[in-house]
């Protein structure tokens, strides 16, 4: 029998040396809410700004506001939005760092490094801090294994800076211009032809473009007509917290981190959150010049409600009426909460404006802003840049010239029509309208420049396409069409 003490346990491979006691991971929930949400992003096809909200309260609830305050939420939001944004770039830089392809590597692997490599090369969190914080994430929701491998990657990666590493992955501009500009500013490289082509020029100018939808917006909010106005939203706000709009006078721009939800203004619903160019493309289409009366007007894609509740104060103050249709019931409940308060009487249906249920020439104006690929508004859907195909133009296409045929059907003889749309693809814009109007025939564009008086760079017209770089806006596309017979 052998009385002899037991000698403590050894770990694996370190023969003669007592075993390291087992650390468990730090739990950073700054960290854990960023990987949550980007994994709801490529899991769900979620979008951010619908999945971030949600997180960020279930966050304050758990820890409480001393442990996770407006720095840890802001942090977790930049977090999100930025590696979303540069995905395609930190996409390279990690590939050029592994011995496999990047498709061999689990998503939820992916998404630990980009976003490891946006607090790397995208902030100012210290070299140190943003290996070790990405690495104690990894060991949460990954297990020490991966741990590892994510510690490898991030090391290489932080020797050198992100223009360094732009040098090393994307391909000289003289050899692929555009798939320079793609890797550089981390967009697909069909996205980066199709906005090149809408846009135009030479190398400036969509590098402008695409830095611009790599930047976080504005946060902007309407005042809506008949319920407010500008001057009241921005003394609310305060001198400190907003800002006029550029160009429409019922628009106020809210300082970097302001909370628009926590506004009395914005509860009540006399103002709301709404891009200033959305806001423009419903001034141009109120202001257009009519022949004739100027009492029925028609939102035939209202939803989810903010062009409606800005047509619908406007028309009030006219003594006009709105119809607001939105095929979903659920999105025509939006337009309809968007709408309550309306001071003039207005109407909201759900009704399929393929197939709309009231009369042809029933209406004087008629809005009809389309559902597409979105490529205008990257800026705040970052994500969809990564989501949409060139495919998904043959799906929007024949709706997007259904729809257009029924706003012609809709207004009556004199009246106006505003085609809108948040692409700036030439395939959604102005190749529908230019089809539309050879198979209706009775109709004629009409500039849309003066619409928009004091707006500069709106081209050549008639139709008039809205840029983030020029004009701190979504890339809104409108074109206004009467109807001659």
């Amino acid at each position: 029998m052998n009385d002899q003490p037991k000698r403590p346990s050894r770990n694996p491979g370190q023969s003669g040396k007592p075993g390291k006691p087992h650390r468990r991971p730090k739990k950073d929930p700054v960290r854990i809410l960023a990987f949550e949400a980007l994994r709801a992003v490529d899991e769900r096809d979620a979008y951010a700004n619908l999945v971030l909200p949600p997180l960020l309260r279930k966050a304050r609830e758990k820890e409480g506001p001393d442990k996770f305050d407006g720095r840890d939420a802001a942090l977790a939001t930049e977090l999100v939005y930025g590696t979303l944004r540069r995905q395609g770039t930190y996409d390279a830089i990690v590939a050029a760092c592994i011995d496999r392809p990047l498709r061999e590597v689990d998503p939820p692997v992916l998404d630990v490094l980009n976003l490891g490599v946006h607090q790397l090369l995208g902030t100012r969190i210290p070299t140190h801090a943003a290996v070790s914080a990405s690495v104690e994430l990894a060991r949460v929701v990954l297990g020490d294994g991966r741990a590892k491998f994510v510690n490898a990657v991030l090391r290489k990666v932080s020797q050198d800076d992100l223009d360094g590493w732009l040098e090393r992955v994307a391909p000289p501009y003289d050899e692929d211009p555009e798939d320079h500009l793609a890797v550089v500013h981390s967009h697909p490289r069909w996205v980066v032809s199709a906005l090149w082509d809408a846009l135009g020029g030479g190398r400036a100018g969509i590098e402008d473009l695409l830095e611009a939808d790599n930047e976080r917006p504005e946060v902007t909010l309407v005042a809506r007509p008949g319920r407010t106005t500008a001057e009241a939203v921005l003394a609310e706000v305060g001198e400190d917290s907003g800002l006029p709009g550029r160009w429409s006078p019922y628009a106020v721009r809210l300082a970097e981190g302001g909370e628009p939800g926590a506004l009395d203004i914005v509860r009540t619903g006399r103002a709301g959150v709404q891009d200033e160019g959305s806001q423009l493309v419903a001034l141009a289409l109120a202001n257009a010049p009519l022949e004739g009366p100027d009492e029925k007007w028609l939102d035939g894609c209202a939803g989810p409600g903010g062009k409606a509740a800005m047509l619908a104060g406007l028309a009030s103050e006219r003594g006009a009426v709105l119809l607001a249709s939105e095929k979903q019931p659920h999105r025509a409940g939006l337009v309809a909460k968007a709408l309550d308060g309306n001071p003039g009487p207005y109407q909201v249906i759900a009704a399929d404006g393929t197939r709309p249920p009231w009369r042809p020439g029933s209406f004087d104006r008629v809005l009809m802003d389309v559902p597409c690929t979105g490529l205008g508004a990257l800026r705040r859907r970052p994500e969809a840049r990564w989501r949409r195909r060139p495919e998904d133009l043959d799906g929007f296409g024949p709706l997007q010239r259904s729809l257009l045929r029924t706003a012609l059907e809709s207004v009556r003889v004199g009246g106006v029509v505003g085609y809108a749309t948040c692409s700036p693809h030439l395939a959604e814009t102005r190749a529908v309208v230019d089809d539309a109007l050879k198979a209706f025939g009775g109709a004629e564009l009409i500039d849309a420049r003066p619409m928009l008086e004091g707006v500069p760079g709106l081209g050549d017209g008639p139709d008039v396409q809205l840029w983030p770089h020029l004009h701190g806006t979504d890339a809104m596309y409108l074109a206004l069409i009467r109807r001659t017979s």
